[in-house]
Parts: C-alpha cells; structure tokens; sequence
C-alpha cells in the first residue's frame, strides 16, 4: 500500500511539475492596435518555433500602459512613449523596445461633386489639423480645393472620425499636428488621449476603420495597413521638404533615417515630420513596454522573444506594410534586450 501510495504521489508531483513548466511558456501581453497585425504573425510564427504562447490584447496603448504600470500582464505596447511621471509610477525600471515603424494615414470615405469615389487627396499638416480642429467644415473648403485642383470636391460637410480610446496612434497624429499647427499645440497637444474639439469616436484602429467605411464624407486617422485591409483611400501629406508623399515602406524609412544614428538610448523618440526627402511625415516606432525585472521565471521567455523579434521577426514585417528597425537601432536593441532579467 505504501508503494502504491508512493507511486500515486510521484505521478501528481510529476504531473504538478509538468503543469507549471507548461505555464512558464506563456506570456501575457496588452496594448497598442496600431502594431496587432505584425504581432499576431510574430507570435503565431514564434510558438510554431519554440511552443512558447504569447496571449496578447489588442487594447490601445492607454490600456497597455496601465496593465503594465499595475503589473497585470508580462509587457506592454504602445505606440506612444510613456511620460517620466508614467514610468515613475511603476515599481522597477522599464524599457521602451521598438519593434517596427508605419504611418498613421488620413483614410477618408468621399465622393465628388458627380457622384464618383475620390481615391486621393493632398493635405497639409495645417489642413489637415484644421479639419480635426473643426474650423475646415466642408469638402469643397477652399484650403482643400486648392491643394487639389480638378477633383471636383463636393460642398458637404466633413465628418470628422477619431479614436475614443487612450492610443498611441492618437499620440503620433497630434505628436505631428502639434509640430506643424500653433493652433493645436496650443488648444489641442499631444497625448494617447486629448480632449477633441469635434467628431465621433471609434475604439482602435479596427473601430475608426469601421466608422470611416460606414460613414460617407467622413475622414479618419489609422495605421497605414487598416486602411489598406478596409480598402480605404488615404491622403498624400506634404512634407519638410514640400512633397506630397504617400505612406509606404520607403517613406516611413525615410522618415526614419535621418534619426537611426542618433537615437537615445531609452529609445523614446518622435519623428514626426521628419527632415529628408521622401520622408512620410506621419511615420512612427512602436515600442513593446518590457520590466528589466521580471517575475516567475518569465525574464528568459521575454529576452527570448526579443532576440527572435530583432533577427528572424524582422525580415515578416514589410510583407504586412510595416517598416524594419534601421540597422544602428537594431544593434542598440540588442544591448538593451541583455538587461533583461
């Protein structure tokens, strides 16, 4: 009896242990819409590679930011980087890890005067922060009609389409607004949440897309690939350099080349209207929010990750429109990924 007894609690301490292994290959995560589609292939392609299972919640950066600070989950993400007063409330140091770069795009859903789908616009930074000011109120404003001669742009009135949720992309677009418009620095600012003159709220990225799609003579702000997948028309933006580009792989690149051999070390910068030539002026990093301590086991699971992240992952990103980390940035991440414990 003795022996069966022995034998019986040697399978429940085995199968007690093989329980927590199986839990020590999981992690949880939660932030930014902005970045999902290039995460959800990573850590799809990364547990068919490892078993590791990384369960993440596309919440908005706001929502990121505050399971990370409540220690909730194992990181976070976010598109917009924290404040020092955010990173001050968390108990430990964190660190901003950028993963890929894109463009926040004016999407907009516009008939002309005759009836036929407008499939490009040019905006300025002034216009465009006009419109979500609420100062430019009609299609056929002026300001608009001539940037675009010959389209014929219809007198309705702009629906304006912005996000009712904390967001990192709510924070690159004002980042960029604030930094070309006096008018809104000044009313408006940057932030993952503002207060908005005007327009109806859509809940992430997937939300504003929606709205935009079901909302004639509306525009909106998204990350470039929402805008592709919803097949959703978006404008060409004027740059420091006085061109009207498009985001794009390319564009974003360039955007973010005149900053890779300068970057801090803590990796929390804006290149928002960025110098250089065929440089996209919406172009922004997205960060993954990760403890350099971490609990139960979990800081080799993270590193791991990170070190798959900046080598394998980022040869998967341009196939879904996002841009890799710039080679002097990618050897920095690196040597922040080791503090990880």
């Amino acid at each position: 009896m003795k022996s069966m007894k022995s034998i019986l609690a040697a399978l429940l301490l085995a199968a007690g242990s093989a329980g927590a292994a199986s839990a020590e290959q999981r992690l949880n995560g939660a932030g930014a819409t902005f970045p999902f589609p290039i995460y959800s292939k990573w850590f799809d392609a990364y547990n068919k590679k490892t078993g590791v299972k990384i369960n993440y919640q596309a919440i908005g950066s706001g929502g990121g930011i505050r399971q990370v600070t409540k220690k909730t989950v194992d990181f976070g993400a976010s598109d917009g980087p924290m404040t020092d007063k955010q990173m001050y409330q968390i108990d430990g140091k964190i660190h901003h890890i950028p993963t890929v770069l894109g463009g926040v795009v004016p999407a907009f859903n516009l008939k002309d005067a005759e009836g036929n789908k407008v499939s490009d616009l040019k905006l300025t930074g002034k216009v465009l922060a006009d419109i979500f000011l609420g100062k430019i109120t009609n299609w056929d404003d002026p300001e608009i009609a001539d940037l675009n001669p010959g389209v014929g742009l219809p007198g309705n009135p702009i629906i304006v389409i912005r996000r009712a949720d904390g967001s990192g992309t709510t924070y690159a677009f004002t980042d960029y607004l604030s930094q070309v418009s006096k008018d809104w620095k000044k009313t408006v600012g940057r932030n993952t949440s503002v207060q908005w003159p005007v327009g109806l709220g859509g809940k992430g990225n997937p939300g504003v897309a929606a709205l935009v799609v079901q909302t004639p003579n509306s525009i909106g702000y998204l990350e470039a690939i929402y805008a592709i997948q919803n097949d959703l028309p978006y404008a060409s933006m004027k740059n420091k350099a006085g061109e009207f580009v498009k985001a794009s792989i390319a564009s974003v690149n360039a955007a973010a080349a005149g900053s890779a051999n300068s970057m801090p070390k803590d990796f929390r910068v804006s290149i928002a209207d960025a110098d250089g030539r065929g440089a996209y002026p919406i172009s922004t990093y997205t960060w993954l929010l990760v403890y350099e301590k971490n609990r139960d086991g979990k800081g080799e699971l993270i590193r791991n990750f990170l070190e798959w992240m900046v080598e394998d992952g980022q040869a998967l990103a341009p196939e879904l429109g996002y841009s890799q980390l710039p080679g002097p940035v990618r050897a920095m991440v690196k040597e922040t990924i080791k503090k990880v414990k």
